[in-house]
């Protein structure tokens, strides 16, 4: 009789349950020869990408208009299931590799990444639990590039594009804790911005219901309208702008791209490419914005690349124009198309897939924002993979909903126990703060035996 061994895989499960906006999603348990269980949501965006991984619907109208997942939720309990139980849950990129090679398609089509992700979070998280360390210690030891810190927050504060109803063209108006000197004291700034901005709102008679993310939503019909409310929401909090926090703008432009124009109907504006560039020079130019992501159509690479160029001392931020893909970052960097990479594990499909794009990036000093997406659950999984990749920057949403919550939340539990450094600005791509700096990038085999108790 074959001997037993307890990191193996014994058994998984999947069922459906709800996201953030009231859609299916799927939850997976990974349940390990010892009895030790990973548990692990799918997370769903809004605003998705052309080359992102792809989610499974049922397409059934009478269930969930269409969008259940009870077929992607099969699909781990029957093929998945069989490939996988008995594979050792401490060698990730193998049990990913052997998921993906199951699907059999670069986006996860056939069985879902919906289907796939969870099933490889669940994974990591049991493994963690086999080997009684922390989840972002277990992340740190597979990734292996870079030191662990407590991520610097970039939070929503004002939402339009798909978060929003189109309330607004551009997607988000964030903040950015710039002179915070730990993650609690950038956590506090955010919270009286927000706080600011909603009792500023309500001055002016202007509604404070949330966007899918939490952010308020003002339904102004310039993005310079949006901009004062946010300057007055920093003085307001007492905060200075462009010393104490400044702006990220969540541009979203391939939503916005129609007709090789740019139309912003709030505004009643239409731009080329270049005068798009211009458009957002100048808000940089009167505003403290410090980052910007998806400022452009997500294929135009040549205009990527005059933008990074002209905006040296901003982070450019690609999200659609990499969707965590390591083919795509690999060109930008070749490009140098923009300077830093919104992180989504769904729109990769696998946490080592994941964990090789922001490796790519370390090495050649793009900086990385791990980020949710609008449709999330109360798994805490992406506050972890912040902290034990040294990712530097984290984007979760606005302070509110229990969703958010959990991971701001998770990462205040995290620096407690941790003692990790604060990135703060470290990590910032953009001259205004200084550049990113690598610590060195090694082969990420994704094996990590648990450390003997002699390890720290």
């Amino acid at each position: 009789m074959k001997k037993k061994a307890p990191s193996r895989i014994a058994r998984v499960q999947a069922r459906q349950i709800l996201d953030s906006r009231g859609r299916p999603t799927i939850e997976a348990d990974v349940i390990l020869e010892d009895g030790t269980l990973g548990r692990a949501c799918a997370p769903s965006g809004a605003s998705m990408g052309r080359h992102e991984a792809l989610e499974l619907r049922d397409g059934n109208a009478d269930l969930y208009d269409g969008m259940g997942v009870m077929t992607a939720a099969a699909n781990v309990r029957s093929a998945i299931s069989q490939r996988i139980v008995g594979l050792d849950a401490l060698d990730q990129s193998a049990l990913d590799d052997a998921l993906v090679t199951l699907d059999g398609s670069a986006s996860l089509k056939r069985l879902g990444a919906n289907a796939v992700l969870p099933i490889s979070l669940a994974v990591a998280r049991a493994a963690a639990a086999h080997c009684r360390e922390p989840l972002y210690k277990y992340i740190s030891r597979l990734h292996r590039a870079t030191p662990m810190s407590l991520p610097m927050p970039m939070t929503n504060i004002l939402s339009g594009g798909a978060h929003a109803a189109r309330g607004m063209d551009l997607q988000d108006f964030l903040v950015i804790p710039v002179g915070a000197r730990s993650y609690s004291e950038a956590l506090h700034m955010i919270s009286r911005v927000r706080n600011s901005a909603a009792k500023l709102m309500s001055a002016q008679g202007l509604p404070t219901l949330l966007a899918d993310e939490g952010g308020l939503s003002p339904h102004y019909g310039t993005a310079e309208q949006a901009l004062e409310l946010m300057v007055k929401a920093f003085d307001q909090a007492r905060l200075q702008p462009g010393v104490d926090v400044a702006i990220a703008l969540d541009v979203a432009a391939s939503e916005l791209f129609k007709d090789d124009h740019y139309e912003l109907p709030r505004a009643n504006q239409s731009f080329s490419g270049a005068q798009m560039i211009d458009f957002l020079i100048d808000l940089t130019e009167r505003y403290p914005i410090v980052s910007i992501e998806d400022a452009l159509e997500q294929d135009d690479w040549k205009l990527w690349q005059q933008l990074t160029t002209a905006l040296p001392e901003t982070q450019i931020v690609g999200d659609d124009l990499f969707a965590t893909n390591v083919e795509r970052i690999s060109h930008g960097i070749e490009q140098n198309v923009a300077n830093a990479a919104l992180i989504k594990l769904n729109q990769n499909g696998t946490l080592s897939g994941t964990l090789r794009a922001i490796s790519i990036c370390s090495a050649s000093h793009y900086a990385t924002v791990v980020s949710a997406r609008s449709g999330e659950t109360e798994d805490t999984f992406i506050a972890d993979l912040a902290v034990g990749t040294g990712a530097g920057q984290i984007k979760i949403g606005s302070v509110r909903s229990s969703e958010r919550l959990a991971k701001y939340n998770q990462l205040l539990r995290i620096e407690e126990e941790s003692g990790l450094p604060f990135a703060g600005t470290s990590k910032l791509s953009g001259n205004r703060y200084g550049a990113v700096h690598a610590a060195g990038v090694h082969a990420i085999k994704g094996t990590a035996a648990c450390p003997s108790p002699s390890q720290p």
